[in-house]
C-alpha cells in the first residue's frame, strides 16, 4: 500500500471519527435520557460485581497452602499440587462418574421434557386451562430443596409411605427407596423433572410465541397433521433457542446441585451420591482443607468453560446458531 493511499485512509478516519469533547458530550446526552434504565442497571452489576467476581480473588488460594491466620497474600505458594493431589486421589474416579452418571440423566432426561412440556402447553388452544396448567407446573420451581426432600421422605418413607407402597406393591419387592443406591439416581432425575420442569418451558413458550403463523396456516392447507406440523414448522422455529440453552445446560453438567444432593444423601447410598459439589463441602468446610476444595471446585468450573466453548465451536461448525 503506498504512502498517498495510507495517508488518504488516515485523514479521512479522522474526518469521520468525533473529537473526544463531542463524544463525551455524547455520552453524557445518552446517559441523561436512559438515566432511569442505568439505575434499574445498578442492582444488577452490583450483584455480580460482589457476589460474582469480588471472590474470584479467592480462588488464588487453589495454588497455596491457604493458613487462615497467615491470610491469602501471606500462604506459602505450592502451585498445582493440590490438582495433582485430587487427580491422585482414589475417591477422584468414583467423584468423576456418580457426577456424570447424574448430569447425562438431567440431560438427557429432564431437558428434552422441558421441550415437550412447551410443546404441550402451546398446543393447548383453550386459555383458562392453559394457564391453569402452566400455574401448576411453575409452582414446584419456588420451593426449597429442604421442602423437595421432606416431601420425598414423606411419600417414600419405609412401610407407610404411599409411593413406597405403590413401587414395591408394583414390582413384587420390598425395597427402601430412599437407602438403596439403585432407586438414588432415579429419585434424584424425578425431583429435578417435577421440580424445575415447569419452569424452563418459560423461555421455550416465549419462543414459539415468535413463530409465523402463516406457515400453520399453510400446512394446514396442505393437509399437514398437527405431527408435521410440530416437527416441519415449530422445531425449526425455535431451533436457535434450544441450541442456546444447551450449551448453556452442558455448561453446567458438574453442577448437579449441593442442596438436593446433600439432603438425599445417607450413610447407606453415598457410595453413589457423592459428587463434587457435596465433597467440595465435606472436605473444605467440616476437614478445613480450604486450599484443595478450592482446587476441586476451580477444575470443575473449567470444566465447565470448556464445555461451553466446546459444544458453541460444534454449533458453529455444523452451521448452527451458537451463544457467541
Amino acid at each position: 500500500m503506498t504512502a498517498p493511499v495510507v495517508e488518504a485512509k488516515a485523514s479521512e478516519r479522522a474526518a469521520t471519527t468525533p473529537p473526544a469533547p463531542a463524544r463525551r458530550r455524547g455520552f453524557a446526552v445518552h446517559f441523561a435520557h436512559y438515566k432511569w434504565l442505568y439505575l434499574l442497571l445498578l442492582p444488577g452489576v452490583l450483584y455480580f460485581a460482589i457476589f460474582r467476581y469480588g471472590p474470584m480473588y479467592g480462588v488464588s488460594i487453589a495454588f497455596k497452602d491457604y493458613v487462615p491466620f497467615l491470610g491469602v497474600n501471606g500462604s506459602p505458594w505450592v502451585g498445582v499440587q493440590h490438582f495433582q493431589d485430587f487427580f491422585a486421589n482414589p475417591d477422584f474416579p468414583r467423584l468423576l462418574g456418580n457426577t456424570l452418571i447424574l448430569a447425562f440423566l438431567n440431560l438427557g432426561i429432564a431437558f428434552p421434557l422441558t421441550i415437550v412440556l412447551a410443546l404441550l402447553l402451546n398446543e393447548v388452544r383453550l386459555s383458562v386451562l392453559k394457564r391453569t396448567v402452566q400455574t401448576l407446573v411453575y409452582i414446584p420451581h419456588f420451593l426449597s430443596w429442604t421442602i423437595v426432600a421432606s416431601l420425598s421422605f414423606l411419600l417414600f418413607a419405609l412401610d407407610i409411605g404411599p409411593l413406597f407402597q405403590f413401587v414395591n406393591g408394583l414390582f413384587g419387592t420390598n425395597v427402601d427407596i430412599l437407602s438403596d443406591p439403585n432407586w438414588f439416581r432415579p429419585l434424584i432425575v424425578l425431583q429435578e423433572i417435577w421440580k424445575n420442569t415447569g419452569w424452563g418451558t418459560i423461555i421455550f413458550l416465549a419462543a414459539l410465541a415468535t413463530v409465523d403463523q402463516d406457515q400453520y396456516e399453510a400446512a394446514i392447507i396442505d393437509g399437514a397433521g398437527r405431527f408435521r406440523r410440530v416437527w416441519h414448522i415449530t422445531l425449526p422455529g425455535i431451533r436457535s433457542t434450544i441450541i442456546v440453552m444447551l450449551i448453556l445446560a452442558i455448561g453446567q453438567m458438574l453442577n448437579t446441585g449441593f442442596e438436593q444432593i446433600y439432603l438425599m444423601t445417607n450413610a447407606l447410598n453415598r457410595s453413589v451420591a457423592d459428587v463434587f459439589d457435596t465433597y467440595v463441602y465435606f472436605v473444605g468446610i467440616t476437614q478445613g482443607a480450604y486450599s484443595y476444595s478450592t482446587a476441586v471446585g476451580l477444575f470443575k468450573s473449567l470444566v465447565g468453560i470448556v464445555l461451553i466453548f466446546g459444544t458453541n465451536w460444534l454449533s458453529k461448525r455444523f452451521n448452527q446458531s451458537g451463544l457467541f
